[in-house]
């Protein structure tokens, strides 16, 4: 696909294995969407989630990874590959709002190395953990029935009023984890 190249992913080498882990180099040229109900056909998205991903991004980006939006164009969940990332997301009810979006403020996600990121999304609070080790759990202020619509786009790379989309390395695609038992 035009736009994507394979590279050397996160192991290089591995325990009983000659060859290299690949991964896939999206550069500014592909734009990745598709719509969210393609994504979640039976089910509404959950309450409680986890997101997980292995990428590297460009050194000194701040660029979203993921972006979830609505039919009317709001963006609900964003995950930002940056210097303090923030973990944006809106309910239904817009909840909680801009400046209450939860920032993780000693992290540094584009310094230009693979970084396992895993953030999970549970009652009012959201947990990272970045290469297997748990950094911080921030309030999520959200309201007390959020939803998430599955009625809009999922965006990948880039967010829809961007001009650019980034350039990035990911290992695994990103797998959203649903707590089934909660829903």
């Amino acid at each position: 696909m035009e736009g994507v190249s394979l590279e050397a992913g996160l192991c290089t080498s591995r325990k009983g294995r000659e060859e290299t882990d690949l991964s896939f180099k999206i550069n500014k040229k592909i734009q990745l969407s598709a719509p969210t109900k393609q994504l979640f056909p039976d089910l509404p998205f959950p309450v409680d989630f986890s997101l997980m991903t292995t990428v590297k991004a460009v050194k000194g980006s701040q660029v979203f990874l993921l972006s979830l939006y609505d039919k009317q164009g709001t963006q609900q969940l964003g995950l930002e590959l940056a210097r303090s990332p923030v973990f944006l997301y809106e309910d239904h009810e817009g909840q909680p709002t801009p400046e209450l979006y939860p920032t993780f403020r000693k992290i540094n996600l584009a310094d230009g190395k693979w970084h396992r990121i895993a953030y999970s999304v549970e009652g009012q609070s959201v947990t990272l953990y970045l290469d297997c080790e748990k950094v911080e759990t921030l309030d999520l202020l959200r309201g007390s029935d959020p939803h998430v619509s599955t009625d809009g786009v999922t965006v990948f790379g880039t967010r829809l009023l961007d001009e650019e989309v980034f350039e990035v390395s990911v290992h695994k695609v990103l797998k959203i984890i649903l707590n089934m038992s909660r829903m």
